[in-house]
């Protein structure tokens, strides 16, 4: 079905919520002529980083997550800041939540966490030679634990289930890093 079947009759004005906006759209569906309104989070673009020491650990962190109310595996991520662009976001989200640093941030690719019905894009960078420079400097209600794992060990814990969150999967698969059965 192409997109142009979708005709967008109106948007409504956001409802602010701090970290994303709710915004209903009206769409006719042609040629049928159907109408129905859909719900769009729009939000700043997420940023996932892929960190990688020199010994080859991955830096990855566990946080507990109010959706689910347990604490995850994750890699370091969060939102860029408004105007803000995704490679500095990177460097500074890795900075601020594992007081690790690298170089550069190379661009490894972006994805679309929930395209049904947000906007925003997902970009995963990964920081090779990343080392510890100093404590981290988390947001006031976060409560990190950065705790880096050989790089070999990755495919295991999603393989086992101990990294679920569908992003962070996401992000290392763009890496090339895949759930491998034991």
């Amino acid at each position: 079905m192409p997109a142009k079947d979708w005709k967008l009759l109106h948007s409504g004005p956001p409802a602010d919520y701090d970290i994303f906006q709710v915004r209903r759209h009206r769409y006719r569906l042609e040629p049928e002529g159907r109408e129905r309104d859909f719900i769009v989070l729009d939000a700043n673009e997420w940023i996932n980083i892929v960190a990688v020491t020199t010994e080859g650990q991955l830096v990855l962190i566990r946080q507990f997550r109010h959706g689910i109310r347990e604490v995850t595996w994750e890699v370091p991520g969060g939102i860029a800041e408004t105007g803000e662009p995704p490679e500095q976001a990177a460097l500074r989200e890795l900075r601020e939540e594992t007081g690790y640093a690298g170089e550069r941030a190379v661009l490894l690719g972006y994805t679309w966490p929930n395209p049904a019905m947000q906007s925003n894009r997902l970009f995963t960078y990964v920081i090779e030679d990343a080392r510890r420079v100093g404590d981290p400097l988390p947001d006031p209600f976060e409560r990190i634990i950065v705790e880096p794992r050989p790089l070999n060990e990755i495919p295991g814990m999603i393989a086992k289930g101990e990294i679920r969150h569908c992003l962070v999967i996401a992000s290392l698969a763009l890496m090339g890093i895949t759930a491998t059965r034991q």
